[in-house]
Parts: structure tokens; C-alpha cells; sequence
């Protein structure tokens, strides 16, 4: 998610998604490239295509949101307190996503969690006790992630 300012245009200012496509629209600018640029390249470039219609563009883009590509994300569903696809960071383990994602319902079935991992291209799915982690604090069961894992957390039944 980007914020696009343009000093002294407000009605060319915006917030605006990059799109799966690396590509993002605002007034005046549409489909240009952001995928791979810094804020500042990206400022450049909306500034020289908005020189058509504005006298000396100064536009400032700021990064409000990061998620990244759906291979470069981890993602909780089920019962955890928000799920959520996160950025994948270096040396994130389950922990690290477990707080971010604020930990599970009280409803969750943390002993009967899956990690969902491609691997090889194969997807295997690994067994994961969160209730050993987060309620008794057994660090062994604090597995190092990787890009593209899905941590499932299924609702127990009484």
C-alpha cells in the first residue's frame, strides 16, 4: 500500500494498492511499474509522466503496507486471534508469527495445528503443537519458517 503526495495537488494525492501485477494507477498515472523500485524512483517517474499536466510535479511516495508476493508471505487461517498473510522476514520462526498474529481463540485446537510447506515442489504438511509453545512454553516446538508456509489452526470440537 503506497501513499502518493503531490505537494500543492491534493485532488492527484492518494493511497493506492500495487496490484498482484506489480503495477499500480493514480490520477493522471496509470498502470506504471513499481514492483522492484524504491520510493524515490517511483516518485521520479510519476513525476516526469504528471509534467504533461502538471507545472513541476514534486511527489513523495511512502510505503504505508507491506505484504509481498504469496511467495514471499506466511499465512495463519483458522482460529487464530487475526488471521492474516504476513512478510516473510529472515529468521521468522513460529513464535515470531504467533505474536503477530495475536495467538488463538479460545476455541482453537493448538495441539492439532499443520504447517502447510512446499517443498521440492511438493506440498507436505507438517503436525504442529501450539499449545505445547504457547500455553506451556516448550521451545521445541518453535519451528524456523519459510516463504510461502500456511499455519492452519482448526477449531476443536467438545
Amino acid at each position: 500500500m503506497l501513499q502518493i503526495f503531490v505537494w500543492g495537488n491534493p485532488d492527484l494525492s492518494t493511497m493506492v494498492p500495487v496490484r498482484p501485477d506489480g503495477r499500480l494507477t493514480t490520477p493522471l498515472v496509470e498502470d506504471i511499474v513499481a514492483s522492484g523500485k524504491s520510493p524515490s524512483q517511483l516518485a521520479r517517474e510519476m513525476e516526469e509522466r504528471l509534467a504533461k499536466y502538471v507545472k513541476n510535479p514534486v511527489v513523495t511516495v511512502i510505503v504505508k503496507e507491506f505484504v509481498g508476493r504469496f511467495s514471499e508471505q506466511v499465512r495463519v487461517v483458522g482460529e487464530a486471534t487475526k488471521p492474516q498473510a504476513l512478510p516473510y522476514r529472515d529468521h521468522m520462526t513460529l513464535l515470531d508469527l504467533m505474536i503477530a498474529v495475536g495467538g488463538m481463540t479460545e476455541f482453537a485446537a493448538g495441539n492439532k495445528a499443520r504447517l502447510v510447506r512446499k517443498v521440492g515442489g511438493k506440498q507436505t504438511e507438517i503436525p504442529i503443537n501450539l499449545d505445547a509453545l504457547i500455553k506451556s512454553g516448550d521451545i521445541s516446538a518453535n519451528l524456523d519458517l519459510l516463504p510461502g508456509d500456511i499455519l492452519i489452526i482448526p477449531e476443536s470440537w467438545f
